[in-house]
């Protein structure tokens, strides 16, 4: 076992480099990847304002006052809260505003009937759970040296739940084929996001994770590559961006360590 166990420190040394290297742009670079969803649907509220409206209308048969302010409640929601979150403004408020969205359109648009696109916004509210937890250490790191009331209890539960729900949009991406590079890529990833939620080997883990949701969104959602015209390139336009979020919140995972529940905390106390 000494040479796995050799193999592991060594790839857990190199990550640790590649983070200290990348300290003090990596919480800007989940901050982005995160909100990315949100951003790239408050402007297609904006240049799809008459679609958007009419498929509301149609869809609930509310009228077009409630239509359009469904939309417009959803275009200024997004991009002020993208905003606040990247200026680190009332970053509460900024994550409860995104969080009502998130539900908002998990109600309008029926995806509580749409197993795997419910399991992506629950991903979605565990990335926005880590943007919370890290204005929560931000906040105490204002009053060092103050004497505090032991540990950060409601951040270390925030950390943990986001761990929790980010998992689920790894589940969305397991596809049973028969085929060897996806049962590798299934088992490995897996084993992966099972030590992201146990806390234990969690940066390294998270980083991992981050590598391999790249490519392979990169490659399954390159909606790019796909003419205007179809309604294909919209699907994978969400599904891009859907999952840049997660990345991000995997990074925000590596930048802010698993927090106080988590294996990795406890072997310090062994």
């Amino acid at each position: 076992m000494s040479i796995p166990n050799e193999y592991i420190a060594k790839t857990e040394d190199v990550a640790e480099q590649v983070i200290k290297r990348g300290k003090n742009v990596l919480p800007t670079v989940a901050r982005l990847c995160l909100i990315a969803t949100f951003f790239e649907d408050g402007l297609r509220m904006y240049f799809q304002w008459n679609e958007q409206r009419e498929y509301m209308d149609m869809s609930w048969g509310c009228g077009k006052f409630l239509a359009t302010v469904f939309v417009l409640v959803n275009l200024l929601g997004q991009l002020g809260g993208c905003g606040m979150v990247m200026a680190r403004f009332k970053v509460d408020i900024a994550v409860g505003l995104l969080f009502f969205i998130v539900v908002l359109q998990t109600i309008a648009y029926s995806i509580l009937w749409d197993f795997q696109f419910l399991l992506r916004n629950f991903a979605l509210i565990g990335a926005l759970l880590l943007v919370l937890a890290e204005a929560r250490i931000e906040g105490r790191s204002l009053f060092a040296g103050v004497p505090s009331m032991g540990d950060n209890k409601p951040k270390n539960f925030m950390q943990l739940a986001g761990r929790i729900l980010l998992a689920f949009m790894f589940i969305t991406l397991i596809r049973f084929e028969l085929s060897v590079w996806q049962v590798i890529q299934d088992i490995i990833g897996s084993i992966l996001m099972v030590l992201v939620v146990l806390g234990y080997k969690t940066k390294l883990s998270a980083l991992i994770l981050v590598a391999l949701l790249t490519v392979l969104n990169l490659y399954h959602n390159a909606w790019w590559t796909i003419p205007s015209y179809k309604p294909l390139r919209d699907f994978l336009k969400y599904d891009f961006f859907q999952t840049l979020s997660v990345i991000g919140g995997l990074l925000m995972i590596v930048s802010l360590g698993p927090g106080g529940v988590s294996m990795d905390e406890h072997k310090k106390k062994w």
